[in-house]
């Protein structure tokens, strides 16, 4: 049974690898154990050499020591997190392809907006109840099984909607929708999983961003291609054509997607990549508790304000790219790939925003700071893209939610790294999966809301409606406590792992010191 999900490497030290970690205190002292640690470069990255070894007992803390000293990064981390970030992409994509093209949808089905709104919105809606069993999944099977079960119901989803490509076919196009849908769950919360488990301490916040950039590339991509590939024609027929080659497209991709999961990705590495990973791999099955983990998860309070926040936000971020045709269309008639290529502005920012603040993460381990930052700059970028969307001057537009979409989307893998830490040493799975349900709770209400807002009262009143939910969520993460239990915990066991050293000198010197000389040794 893999647990191995319930630590995440870190340390109290960011500048400091584990490696130059143990070698500055071998450096410092006598030390037999530490200063016989010996790293080499391997095929695969860096590791202690065959012939290293502890010059002490085999027995007790020595053992112990040894023993979470062997890690090891290899090269293949990264062919196992770009693998899941193109399935994430594949997915992301099918979700948005009704979305910023709903005007040619809804006239090729003869539905009216609330349907098409629905497409989008089953992800949203099978989410809810489908995450705690997939949680429950991915702690007993192990994320392979979750990534490729996933990766299955991507590719059965995108194939059934390929006979979709009728006007009185709606209903087989839903439910290829859904199926992808169901897809959605068994990947989204799945990038601070893979990062705790294939990388090292000092790019673990930057690998989870590249996780969930993954998922952005592939709303990109959905703001993108659909208006190209299904240009609004008059004949239906010609029409049709259009949305089958759009469907075939994303079902080929998806089916080469899931054959590269079957043969390719990987459970974890022979080796785990850092000290805590090493720790998580020796915790007995018997140790551990799902339903206790939930339990506990929602008593705690800090991480319970971070739940509501995270989802006010994301659940804006999920009513703005549901909508944005709607919003562009009732201001710049027939700007139907202007509104494709301003959401992809909004995504391709977002995708930028998603790995500086990784990266900054990794260098600085200011996380409440950062998420308070990000999100109050989400509230302001609203605000300006509110007050410029109504101006005429489109130019203007690409700026604002480009800005937008940077501080909107960068909040996303700032989320997921927080909650590591507010929740350490639960699940990051099921951390990042309760963050995402939240979101798509909001997500729904947000996207019928605003919408019937938008309907009756127009854009302005809608876009104010989100800006104040947006408000209500900086004042919450405001609120959270910055209690950084993961990384408490790695200085902890760096301060023991240096006490005991000290003690082995202490006794080592004692037992090499000369015996003081007797009086009779004298004469």
């Amino acid at each position: 049974m893999p647990h191995n999900n319930t630590l995440k490497g870190d340390r109290a030290n960011p500048e400091l690898t584990v490696e130059e970690w143990l070698q500055s205190k071998a450096a410092k002292g006598p030390s037999p154990g530490l200063a016989s640690l010996q790293w080499s470069s391997g095929p695969h990255g860096r590791t202690l050499s065959p012939g290293s070894r502890l010059e002490v007992g085999a027995s007790g803390d020595q053992a112990e020591l040894f023993q979470i000293a062997k890690t090891k990064l290899y090269h293949r981390r990264w062919v196992m997190l770009f693998l899941f970030s193109a399935v994430s992409a594949n997915n992301a994509l099918m979700r948005l392809q009704y979305d910023i093209i709903s005007n040619i949808f809804i006239r090729f089905y003869n539905i009216d907006a609330l349907a098409i709104d629905w497409l989008s919105m089953i992800y949203l809606l099978t989410y809810v109840p489908l995450v705690l069993p997939v949680l429950w999944l991915l702690d007993n099977r192990g994320v392979r099984d979750v990534v490729l079960a996933g990766s299955a119901f991507n590719c059965i989803g995108a194939w059934i909607k390929v006979s979709s490509a009728s006007p009185d076919m709606f209903l087989v196009t839903f439910f290829g929708q859904f199926v992808c849908s169901v897809a959605t769950v068994f990947v989204l919360g799945i990038p601070s999983h893979l990062a705790s488990v294939w990388f090292g301490e000092n790019e673990v916040s930057t690998a989870c961003s590249i996780g969930v950039l993954g998922n952005q590339m592939g709303c990109a991509i959905g703001f993108l291609l659909p208006p190209i590939l299904v240009p609004n024609v008059e004949d239906m027929d010609e029409l049709a054509k259009h949305i089958k080659t759009m469907f075939y497209i994303t079902a080929g991709v998806a089916s080469f997607l899931f054959i590269l999961v079957i043969f390719v990705f990987q459970e974890r590495p022979k080796l785990p990549p850092t000290l805590a990973q090493a720790s998580a791999r020796t915790m007995p099955p018997e140790d551990y508790s799902y339903v206790a983990s939930i339990l506990r998860l929602l008593r705690n309070k800090p991480f319970v304000l971070l739940i509501v926040s995270y989802g006010l936000n994301v659940g804006c971020y999920y009513a703005v790219g549901t909508l944005l045709n709607r919003m562009i269309i009732d201001r710049y008639p027939g700007e139907e790939v202007n509104a494709g290529r301003i959401g992809l502005t909004i995504v391709v920012a977002g995708m930028v925003g998603s790995l500086i603040c990784g990266i900054w993460l990794d260098r600085t381990k200011t996380y409440k700071q950062t998420t308070l930052a990000v999100y109050v700059m989400t509230l302001v970028g609203m605000i300006v893209y509110t007050a410029t969307l109504d101006q005429g001057l489109l130019w203007v537009v690409f700026i604002t939610a480009g800005s937008l979409g940077f501080f909107m989307t960068g909040y996303l893998p700032l989320g997921f790294e927080f909650a590591a830490e507010l929740t350490y040493p639960e699940s990051e799975g099921t951390s990042s999966g309760l963050l995402n349900c939240s979101a798509q709770v909001f997500g729904i209400i947000f996207t019928i809301g605003q919408g019937k807002i938008i309907d009756k009262f127009g854009t302005l009143a809608g876009n104010i409606f989100l800006c104040v939910f947006l408000l209500i969520g900086s004042i919450m993460t405001g609120l959270i406590k910055s209690d950084l239990r993961r990384q408490n915990a790695n200085r902890q066991a760096k301060e023991e792992v240096e006490r005991r050293m000290l003690e082995q000198d202490y006794g080592a010197t004692t037992q090499i010191s000369p015996e003081p000389q007797t009086a009779s040794s004298q004469a």
